[in-house]
């Protein structure tokens, strides 16, 4: 399968499991769309990048600047909003990096 196409399933994945807690908090639409078509566009970026760190980090490493403008938006009433997506970046955004180094390799 294409390195892309199998990226992208991926972070169809990783945002379904991201959405998972949104969706049983009672978030809004718009916040759980946003939430999985990041995941979408972080796993695309992963595979497509040619930084030179380990695949756990390389993953972290994007879905945190991808996450970046929202995160004003999430922090701007209150900062302490941004703590549970943090963590979610971090443990989602390895994890996607470990996978699509693990099962995606470059012909």
């Amino acid at each position: 399968m294409n390195r892309i196409i199998a990226a992208l399933l991926f972070g169809i994945l990783v945002g379904i499991l991201d959405v998972i807690p949104m969706v049983l908090q009672g978030l809004t639409w718009d916040a759980n769309l946003s939430a999985f078509f990041l995941w979408i566009v972080v796993g695309f970026f992963i595979a497509t990048t040619k930084i030179k760190l380990a695949p756990v980090l390389k993953g972290i490493l994007i879905a945190l600047l991808v996450l970046l403008p929202s995160a004003f938006i999430i922090a701007w009433k209150n900062p302490l909003n941004l703590i549970p997506v943090l963590i979610m970046t971090l443990i989602l955004g390895g994890l996607l990096g470990w996978l699509i180094e693990k099962f995606c390799k470059e012909k």
